[in-house]
């Protein structure tokens, strides 16, 4: 029994060793793609390519030997093809794979996810601050994240903001009507980050009007030059607003919080802000992550990925700046959403049957 079970320990030591050493080449491939996404390694490559390291280098501004080296790893790890890995490593040619340009250039496209590389490194920079909060229990600052962690975010849901927000609102009939109406609706959008979530709603109903509100002032000033360059100024109006404060006031036909509430240190006064916001039939739109309906170990990949985001980054931001914090992180599952809305007055609350890998969407109804 003892050998048996000691057998069984080394296995298990071996199987998590592999892993660690597995995970550490991903951390790698993640920083490799962050600089390819941040220098636009691919975007020159794509336009140039097939290419040498030394005409990558001219094309995007870069150190021809740094250049080099990027592409030996980014061909070794399977992202990039190369055409003849025999020539020396001077004249070797590279290109991006068909399709690839499409995860890692189009902005526009739904599979966009170099941004995601980027926000996972903005995610590592305050982490001896991390671990202090964890002797402590206070929290970090999100601006302390920085522009990685912000405009990474910002860019992986742009994407699925600009393709699918009509889609979504547009299968919530009532709301769907109230938003095409020729009487123009007005929208809040609360956690409305960088704004591209307002300027999607705004591009789907022309006559609709839509405040959007943010905490993080480098946020709003990221909206304001978006709604501008999409010359939606005259209908999108990004705000700095606490909406957890009480002190956010409008009447407005539809109420929306994107993927921002299990951020908020006070979720329920943010919910209930929404509510006195809303006039006679008007409803709140909640969407938060699709994570599993209760704990379970060890759990799928989209449920190991929300957790690593709420250790390194959720839920210290939603604990930063209220003493009070319901400190909720990235799992909020629907039984907590359920109750955050009851405490804040909603009279039913209704998982909607709209499709995302990611989100769950939520109506929240006040009578």
């Amino acid at each position: 029994m003892a050998t048996k079970t000691s057998d069984t320990a080394t296995e298990t030591a071996k199987a998590l060793a592999e892993r660690i050493f597995l995970a550490s080449i991903g951390l790698a491939d993640i920083a490799c793609i962050h600089i390819g996404y941040r220098l636009g390694l691919y975007e020159r490559l794509l336009e140039v390519g097939p290419a040498t390291s030394a005409q990558l280098a001219s094309a995007a501004d870069v150190d021809e030997r740094y250049a080099r080296e990027w592409l030996e790893q980014q061909a070794v790890t399977g992202i990039l093809e190369v055409r003849d890995d025999a020539k020396p490593a001077e004249v070797r040619e590279y290109v991006l794979p068909p399709g690839a340009e499409r995860v890692l250039v189009d902005r526009d496209s739904p599979l966009f996810l170099a941004p995601a590389a980027r926000a996972a490194v903005g995610s590592l920079k305050p982490l001896p601050a991390l671990i202090e909060s964890f002797r402590t229990g206070k929290g970090v600052a999100y601006p302390d994240y920085g522009a990685d962690t912000r405009e990474g975010i910002a860019e992986v849901n742009r994407a699925m903001f600009i393709n699918d927000m009509a889609s979504w609102l547009g299968q919530v009939e009532e709301v769907d009507a109230r938003l095409s109406s020729a009487d123009g609706a007005r929208v809040a959008d609360i956690g409305c980050g960088s704004g591209w979530s307002s300027i999607s709603i705004a591009r789907a109903y022309p006559h609709v009007t839509v405040d959007a509100f943010d905490v993080d002032q480098a946020s709003v000033e990221l909206a304001r030059v978006n709604v501008e360059a999409e010359g939606l100024g005259d209908r999108v109006r990004p705000l700095i607003q606490d909406a957890g404060d009480g002190t956010l006031t409008g009447r407005y036909d539809l109420v929306t919080i994107f993927e921002a509430l299990h951020d908020m240190a006070r979720p329920v006064e943010a919910l209930r802000s929404a509510k006195e916001l809303l006039i006679e039939g008007g409803c709140t739109i909640v969407a938060d992550e699709r994570v599993a309906e209760r704990f379970a170990a060890p759990g799928d990949e989209l449920e190991r990925f929300m957790y690593g985001w709420s250790v390194l980054h959720c839920l210290a931001v939603g604990k930063h700046d209220h003493e009070h914090s319901a400190e909720t992180g990235t799992v909020m599952r629907p039984s907590t959403l359920e109750r955050y809305a009851t405490e804040a007055g909603y009279s039913s609350v209704e998982v909607l049957p709209i499709e995302n890998d990611f989100w769950r969407f939520y109506r929240l109804r006040p009578e």
